[in-house]
């Protein structure tokens, strides 16, 4: 995956700390990351983590970049190939289903035209939830290609489906609908 350029979204969960070595996995792999997190995903997993396993800033507000004067969604969107949120929780699912955009990563989702995965991580109640599955249904149908979630221990002390998928399973996806690179 040499040269690729990707936008990893981090939305609040404890999941938050797989994302760590997905970020680690893909910047190994020769890929250019810029990492995006909610103001509740630094309360998992600190900043200062993705800062030192891209070697770039972390983007958190639409407005916090001075160099961005269209703001860094727009930017983003037209410099990344691919956008992947891990983990998406039942509250992204929502904004983008819905479209709204309250935060820089359900700005980014809007006006990202390229390929979309979601690592969707929360509580098994709630991904078995009605109106979970009407989000993930609207988002499928708008072409967004999903990963997991998995079975498995969850951080609410229960075991279920909810469980974000392993950090090599989200990169195969990654891999698998990143756009063909043009060789001339």
């Amino acid at each position: 995956m040499t040269s690729r350029r990707i936008a990893i979204g981090l939305t609040g969960g404890v999941a938050c700390y797989k994302t760590a070595a997905l970020v680690s996995h893909l910047v190994q792999s020769g890929c250019d990351v810029e990492v995006v997190m909610t103001d509740a995903a630094v309360h998992f997993v600190g900043p200062a983590t993705f800062q030192a396993l891209t070697g770039r800033p972390v983007r958190r507000g639409v407005f916090d970049e001075p160099g961005h004067p269209l703001g860094s969604h727009i930017h983003l969107a037209r410099d990344c190939e691919l956008l992947c949120v891990a983990p998406a929780t039942a509250n992204f699912l929502a904004k983008a289903a819905h479209g709204l955009a309250d935060d820089l990563i359900s700005t980014l989702y809007l006006a990202f035209a390229g390929p979309v995965v979601v690592a969707p991580a929360m509580n098994s109640e709630m991904w078995a939830s009605a109106a979970v599955e009407r989000n993930v249904e609207q988002l499928r149908r708008d072409g967004v290609e999903f990963v997991g979630p998995e079975s498995g221990w969850l951080s609410c002390r229960t075991s279920g489906a909810g469980r974000m998928a392993e950090p090599a399973a989200i990169a195969e996806v990654i891999r698998s609908n990143l756009p063909l690179q043009d060789d001339t």
